[in-house]
């Protein structure tokens, strides 16, 4: 009949939501807030704060701390998700290690034992196993091979005022903190691009 009522009860179909995954083997702690939609693996822990909503999917094991707001977010088994990480129609690999203070906007697709640390936004892109972005970057339209390394405050220029490009960065490359890549540009396998770096052209 009124606002008031419906916020009940919203309140008591959400605490027969939490009841259910209680039950069936994970940690739910107080406060979190989870759609009818949502699955969630075994073992898995979910702490105050979090918010699952859409079509999200958290793997057997996986961590989602505090405040972390995930829509349309496949995450897979013992993937460890720090406090205030918001992802959106994104997939996180096997043990990566996202946040804390990450924005994984759509079609970002982070890796197996991947890494995406405090204030990173990725943006349609692809971090391969064991890559890491740890600190302070901005990864939009790129492909970052496996165990490559980007810096802090790395950014990737993929917008020239008219059209979206692509930055991939190959396997085992090292991208120094403070560089700028002008897409579209291909650091090669391997390849070393120092501190404050303003890469046009391929390396």
């Amino acid at each position: 009949n009124d606002r008031h009522q419906l916020a009940e009860v919203e309140e008591r179909m959400l605490a027969r939501i939490v009841k259910r995954w209680r039950v069936a083997g994970v940690t739910v702690r107080q406060g979190a807030r989870i759609d009818a939609s949502v699955t969630i693996g075994q073992d898995a822990v979910i702490e105050a704060g979090v918010v699952l909503r859409g079509a999200t999917t958290i793997g057997k094991g996986a961590v989602v701390d505090v405040g972390s707001v995930l829509t349309d977010v496949v995450v897979d088994d013992e993937a460890v998700l720090k406090p205030y990480t918001v992802a959106q129609s994104s997939t996180i690999g096997k043990k990566a290690q996202i946040g804390p203070f990450s924005h994984l906007r759509p079609e970002s697709a982070i890796g197996d034992d991947a890494h995406v640390g405090n204030f990173v936004e990725t943006k349609k892109t692809t971090l391969k196993k064991g890559a890491k972005a740890n600190h302070l970057a901005y990864l939009g339209d790129g492909v970052v091979g496996e165990g490559a390394n980007v810096g802090a405050g790395t950014i990737f220029c993929n917008y020239d005022g008219f059209q979206k490009h692509t930055t991939v960065i190959e396997d085992g490359a090292f991208i120094g903190s403070d560089s700028q890549l002008v897409a579209p540009v291909r650091i090669g396998k391997g390849a070393y691009v120092a501190t404050g770096t303003t890469v046009t052209r391929d390396v």
